[in-house]
C-alpha cells in the first residue's frame, strides 16, 4: 500500500493529516495495522474529550495483542469513526480513508509545532523499512 505523501508519520505509527486550520485527523498506519494483525476492537474517547499529544488516547485490539493510540497533536475530539465499533476491520482494508480514528480540534500554532516533530511520508518510510 502506497504511504500518503499528505500527512505527517509518528514514531508511534499515528498518521496526522491537516483538515483545515483547525481540525487534524488521525489514524493509525498500514504498517501498524500490519503489526497488529485482524483488528477486532476498538476503544475511542467521546466527543469533546481533551487529548495530549505524546499520550494515549485511544486503543486498538487486534488477535495479537491491545496497542495504545498515542495522540501526535493536542487539542479536543470534535468527530469519532463511529462506523468502527460496528466495522473495526476497516482499519486493515483501509488504514488511510474510511479506517481513520478521530478528528482533533487544535490551536493551529500549536499544531503546527506538534506536526513539525513528526516525519513526512518519505522519512516514515525509512524508518519502517516501507
Amino acid at each position: 500500500m502506497s504511504m500518503p505523501e499528505d500527512r505527517n508519520y509518528s514514531a508511534e505509527h499515528i498518521w496526522a493529516k491537516q483538515q483545515g486550520d483547525s481540525v487534524v485527523r488521525i489514524g493509525i498506519t498500514d504498517y501498524a495495522q500490519r503489526a497488529l494483525g485482524d483488528v477486532i476492537a476498538v476503544t475511542l474517547p467521546d466527543i469533546g474529550t481533551g487529548v495530549q499529544a505524546e499520550i494515549a488516547c485511544a486503543d486498538v485490539e487486534s488477535t495479537k495483542s491491545v496497542s495504545d493510540i498515542v495522540a501526535p497533536v493536542s487539542g479536543t475530539v470534535v468527530a469519532r469513526n463511529a462506523g468502527l465499533e460496528d466495522s473495526p476491520e476497516t482499519i486493515n482494508s483501509d488504514p488511510y480513508g474510511q479506517g481513520w480514528l478521530l478528528d482533533i480540534e487544535v490551536d493551529p500554532a500549536k499544531a503546527a509545532a506538534e506536526l513539525a516533530v513528526l516525519q513526512d511520508a518519505s522519512a516514515y518510510a525509512r524508518s519502517t523499512g516501507d
